[in-house]
Order: structure tokens, then C-alpha cells, then sequence
């Protein structure tokens, strides 16, 4: 009896074992997602997106941000996503990625400047002045997300 209980205590500290060496290297090679600092290495490189963007290829811009949606879960993606769907009129989908970017990040100031200016162009200025006012706490010595919505809410306002 006490032969089995060892063979048996054996075999299952080596299925432990098995299992562990086998689920450590796979967890190894998951990728991880940047959700608190995007900044990680694992952030994909979005030079040519971003050039698209610059040039207007919005086409082209949807096209590679879509497939790096399918792979990542990263707020700048999301936020570019949104932003070159706000610049094509798709204001609801591009609503949808902003939020998507600020659940992952909500102090994300471009995602919050970029859903600001789609109030703005929507003509929903209450939300814009909340989206203003959430950059003057995340800056409150001043940035460039928070100059660039209070400049698109002036124009609003005084046209």
C-alpha cells in the first residue's frame, strides 16, 4: 500500500512538473498588452500609419490599423482608429475606438483631445467642454492636446 501511494505521489509530481514546463514556456511567448504604460516594447511601431494619416490615405491608414486591432489591444491603436474614422465622417465607429482607448487608458490626452474635437464637429459642445476639462486636470500646466480642443471649441463657438 504504501509502495502504490508513492508511485502514485511519483506520477503526479511528475505530471506537475510536465505541466508546468510546458504551460511556462508558452506563457513566455504570449504577447503582453500595453494597457497601463504604452510605452512598452510591445507597442506596435505606427510610423507608416501615421504618415498615411499626414497624407490623408485615411484608405490605407483604416486598412493597417484594422489589422493591428486584430493583434493588440493598445490604445494608440484604438485612438488612431478613431481618429481616421472621425476624419472619414464615421463619427459613431470612431466614438467606438476613443472609448476603446480610453477604458484602456483614460488619461490617454490625444484620445481625450480627439473625442473632444468629434463633439465638436457633431455639435455636441457640453461633451466637448467635458473632454476640455478632463485635459485641464490630466495638464494642468498646459499641453498641447489641451491648447489644440480649446482652439477647435473657440472656432465653434465664434462661427
Amino acid at each position: 500500500m504504501k509502495q502504490s501511494l508513492l508511485g502514485r505521489n511519483a506520477l503526479f509530481g511528475l505530471l506537475g512538473a510536465v505541466a508546468v514546463l510546458t504551460v511556462v514556456p508558452v506563457a513566455a511567448v504570449m504577447p503582453a498588452y500595453a494597457v497601463d504604460n504604452i510605452e512598452g516594447g510591445d507597442a506596435p511601431d505606427l510610423t507608416a500609419v501615421k504618415a498615411k494619416i499626414e497624407a490623408k490615405d485615411y484608405q490605407g491608414a483604416l486598412a493597417e490599423l484594422r489589422d493591428l486591432a486584430q493583434d493588440t489591444q493598445q490604445p494608440d491603436v484604438y485612438n488612431l482608429l478613431g481618429f481616421t474614422l472621425r476624419k472619414t465622417g464615421d463619427y459613431k465607429t470612431a466614438l467606438t475606438y476613443y472609448t476603446k482607448a480610453l477604458e484602456l487608458k483614460p488619461d490617454h490626452k490625444a484620445a481625450r483631445e480627439y473625442l473632444g474635437e468629434l463633439y465638436v464637429e457633431t455639435g455636441d459642445m457640453p461633451k466637448a467642454q467635458e473632454q476640455l476639462a478632463s485635459l485641464e486636470k490630466l495638464c494642468p500646466a498646459g499641453c498641447e492636446e489641451l491648447s489644440d480642443l480649446q482652439k477647435a471649441i473657440d472656432t465653434k463657438v465664434t462661427k
